[in-house]
């Protein structure tokens, strides 16, 4: 068969999508932090986008110009509103005019004379209640690496062994734990590995007590030798029975060991008050405290949405661009693409706050006993069921619920709470949420004898009592999801 270049009409259809939907879909899956970081790097980059949400002055003329920008639709319309936007340019010209004469009016003369007579004021102010503290002052906390360092340069160290213990702190995971192969780490600093080890348990005697361990064993063994709590039994229970520990299963170990079970209970007490993550005091993890994108309000009987629009920048257009549009004709074009932009990123954000605050208002329709009542009270519900109500997707509907948050009467949720899967009740054919579900097994544990914990199956009998039908292996995966240990680790003796 030979090859050969034809040409071939074709008819097909296929979803273009144009920049403005892009843009739409991607500002409406960004979580508030993301898109204050959008917004503001947009404005970096476009000239024509000013903050107009400084003073009350600012957001008048906010408004004014967002009427005016109704109008820049095309060409004709954009030059039509530059003799307004000219006229406001003056006024703002004639305040900064009056300013600049209050200014003139200033004797510097004798202003310079009574700066330079003044005394200098002194680098260092004595305590006083109206000033902070000096550790209040700080701007960056101090972090495990560098607690470490600041003792290994106070040590008698020479200077290879000071460089292996730069290795060696520098190979820390943020728990205080040496993971890395010493051998590795000699290696690499080209010095025998007993010295590499000497440094190491010379590391181990810093600030945290435990630090640089290899395990959770020699972690704790540390910290008992600095207790002087390092007697036979303990020892032995820390190398040999960590995991009858875990599982809190004295009476093996006191038969292991050969010792009454009276003695394993103070020694396991003694190692309940050793910390096994040393470095985790040190942490420079900065907590992210969450910004609701939305409030609901409880008027009377009725829920009212409110979009939270605190730390975003208001955007407006700026008006020394809409006076340059009189210009070249290179000027006007340039000025025109910017503008366009600037439009479609502000009636992106627009419609992004609108659409959330629709599916908020579809989510109160399923959820009202929620909002009123509490947890308890919280219904089955699926992506479907809210996209069919406002008339949207499915998709979109995902993309509006993540990463975004709401405050209720309540507390603060993200979307994604109110879309649970249903547990069915014995009793009649509704069902509850498993978000429900999960606040009653965790009222459960929380009201249990720690000296008797419940296990799987009491919960699944006791939460039947309270006509919730549900499966063993399913009150497991709730238990686990919640952070609740097994019974056999929530026991306790003593």
């Amino acid at each position: 068969m030979a090859i050969e270049i034809k040409q071939v009409h074709k008819l097909s259809q296929q979803l273009v999508m144009t920049p403005q939907l892009q843009q739409a879909i991607k500002l409406l899956q960004l979580s508030r932090m993301e898109l204050v970081d959008v917004v503001r790097e947009e404005m970096m980059e476009n000239p024509i986008l000013e903050d107009g949400g400084d003073t009350a002055q600012e957001v008048g003329k906010e408004d004014a110009e967002a009427r005016e920008d109704r109008s820049f639709e095309g060409e004709t319309e954009l030059a039509a509103a530059t003799p307004e936007a000219r006229e406001t340019t003056q006024e703002v010209v004639g305040d900064a005019g009056g300013e600049s004469q209050a200014v003139s009016e200033i004797d510097w003369e004798n202003y310079i004379d009574s700066y330079t007579n003044s005394p200098q004021t002194p680098s260092f102010k004595s305590n006083s209640e109206e000033l902070p503290s000096l550790e209040a002052t700080l701007t960056k906390k101090t972090s495990l690496f560098d607690h470490l360092v600041w003792q290994l340069k106070l040590s008698k160290l020479s200077e290879t062994e000071e460089g292996i213990g730069m290795l060696i702190i520098g190979n820390l995971d943020v728990d205080g734990f040496f993971k890395e192969p010493l051998a590795d780490v000699a290696a690499e600093g080209q010095v025998p590995l007993d010295v590499a080890e000497s440094v190491l348990q010379k590391i181990q005697t810093f600030d945290p007590i435990g630090v640089a361990a290899r395990s959770l064993s020699e972690c704790l063994l540390i910290q008992a030798r600095h207790l002087g709590a390092d007697d036979d039994i303990l020892v032995r229970m820390i190398t040999e029975h960590l995991s009858n520990l875990e599982k809190k299963n004295y009476q093996a170990i006191a038969r292991a060991l050969g010792e009454p079970v009276e003695e394993i209970y103070e020694a396991a007490k003694v190692i309940m008050n050793l910390d096994p993550r040393p470095g985790r005091e040190y942490t420079t993890e900065e907590p992210h405290y969450i910004t609701p994108d939305v409030y609901i309000h409880k008027v009377g009987d009725k829920f009212f949405v409110v979009p939270n629009d605190d730390g975003l920048p208001k955007l407006k257009i700026s008006s020394f661009y809409r006076n340059a549009l009189s210009g070249t004709s290179n000027a006007k074009e340039y000025i025109q693409d910017k503008l366009r932009s600037a439009q479609w990123l502000i009636r992106s954000i627009q419609q992004r706050q609108r659409t959330i605050v629709k599916v908020t208002e579809s989510i109160i329709k399923f959820q009202r006993e929620f909002f009123e009542k509490g947890i308890g009270y919280l219904k089955p519900l699926i992506l479907r069921e809210v996209a069919d109500d406002i008339s949207m997707h499915e998709s979109t509907i995902s993309r509006v619920t993540t990463n975004k948050y709401v405050h209720t009467p309540q507390g603060i949720f993200e979307l994604k709470f109110f879309f649970n899967s249903g547990i069915k009740l014995t009793n009649d054919d509704d069902q509850l949420a498993s978000e429900a579900v999960k606040t009653k097994i965790k009222t459960l544990i929380g009201a249990e004898d720690p000296r008797r914990p419940l296990s799987d199956q009491k919960l699944v009998e006791l939460l039947r009592e309270q006509t919730i039908d549900i499966a063993r292996r399913t009150v497991a995966k709730y238990r686990e999801q919640l952070g609740i240990l097994a019974s056999s680790k929530r026991k306790q003796l003593f």
